[in-house]
């Protein structure tokens, strides 16, 4: 099986925000530019190795994040024009911010091929975006929505929970405030500290307070309640959908489905004994696994601007389809019976059986519709749950 989905990683941010431990270069005037120009041609040399390849020709979905891929301007359009001219994806995601996101590149964007528009909200309320170092102001979240909706994109909000100085009131009136915006998707994510951010810095320091666990929970409840309320399926832990608008990219990497990554600290992978990607010349730089290497999982990260340089990392077919059922956990479908049935290729029915009844005695799953289910304790102990599946690993 060739690759289904690709990602397309943009390093660029007009500023770097607070809690953000991405790989993302915060350069500003002519130091961007050249750095842009620079990394877009070399991007696309790489889109151009692979597409020679055949490594594009059943890819499903496109999704190119960062950074700030709308920053980019016309380069974005000219990279999704590069990729269209080698696959024809079912949905093709470009992520932006507000205050780079204009009706003309929207309109630009649209006319080259992408279907959908992923814009990073966070938060409505002025003081909790610039206490998280966000440059957008709310009215420039709004408009943007409103002009992604207006050109015609499947369009999705992320937005974040926990963050300093927010109460259940701010977050509850953020989400309040984006319904009436009608966006087709919403991401809700918990804050996350992450080790030598400002962010983490300064709650170091006691200049700032960051809510606990035990907010983040009531905010993701909170969520859960006004967007199903209003419509929304919740598909996943943290993502919710209007009929029919599932991010399917993300599903890809949720159901094991064959990704690849390509630009700085992009992620891919391949499942091998179903595709070759070894032989590819793109992976001859120092991706490929050991020609010794036929069945498992094989995970990558591309480490330099070039595609020279991958740390990479081999998972045994064990362990791959301990992944899968620990992956399955985070969608309100669950563990489908007949993923439990492939498991028993390489993992003992009596572990199998001892990892489900753990589940459900815990009250973290339950059997539904022939599928082993997250119930709500079980999304939120989520890693308690990922853990008995990610366990049979061993």
């Amino acid at each position: 099986m060739k690759p289904r989905a690709l990602y397309l990683h943009i390093p660029f941010c007009k500023a770097k925000c607070l809690y953000c431990d991405f790989d993302s270069r915060a350069l500003g005037g002519c130091e961007l530019d050249t750095a842009m120009e620079r990394y877009c041609t070399t991007l696309a040399s790489q889109i151009d190795t692979c597409g020679a390849a055949g490594e594009l020709d059943e890819v499903e979905t496109v999704y190119i994040g960062g950074g700030t891929p709308s920053l980019l301007g016309a380069r974005l359009v000219s990279l999704v024009e590069r990729v269209r001219g080698y696959c024809d994806p079912v949905e093709f995601t470009c992520e932006a911010n507000p205050e780079s996101f204009t009706l003309e590149l929207a309109q630009a964007l649209h006319e080259a091929g992408v279907t959908r528009i992923s814009l990073g909200v966070q938060t409505l309320d002025a003081d909790e975006l610039k206490a998280i170092g966000r440059i957008h102001s709310s009215e420039q979240a709004m408009l943007a929505i409103a002009q992604a909706k207006a050109v015609g994109f499947s369009t999705s909000c992320d937005v974040m929970c926990g963050l300093p100085g927010q109460t259940l009131e701010s977050f509850g009136r953020t989400l309040e405030t984006l319904m009436t915006l009608r966006p087709d998707h919403i991401s809700v994510y918990p804050l996350q500290l992450e080790e030598g951010t400002p962010l983490a810095r300064l709650e170091e320091q006691g200049r700032i307070t960051v809510p606990d666990e035990d907010f983040q929970a009531a905010c993701m409840d909170l969520a859960a309640e006004k967007l199903v309320g209003a419509g929304f399926e919740r598909y996943e832990v943290a993502s919710y959908a209007q009929p029919g608008q599932r991010c399917r990219h993300n599903i890809a990497y949720w159901t094991g489905k064959p990704y690849l990554g390509l630009g700085r600290s992009a992620a891919g992978m391949c499942n091998l004994g179903t595709y070759p990607f070894y032989t590819s010349p793109f992976y001859t730089s120092g991706a490929n696994p050991s020609s010794a290497l036929r069945e498992g999982r094989v995970r990558y990260r591309q480490l330099d601007d070039e595609g020279a340089r991958f740390d990479t990392e081999h998972l045994t077919p064990r362990e791959a389809m301990a992944e899968d059922l620990m992956l399955a956990c985070r969608m309100t479908d669950g563990i489908p019976l007949d993923l439990l049935t492939r498991a028993t290729s390489c993992i003992s029915e009596a572990d199998l059986r001892a990892a489900c009844e753990d589940a459900i005695s815990s009250g973290l799953a339950t059997w539904d519709e022939d599928a082993l289910k997250p119930t709500h304790l079980g999304w939120l102990d989520g890693n308690e749950l990922f853990g008995l599946f990610w366990g049979l690993a061993m």
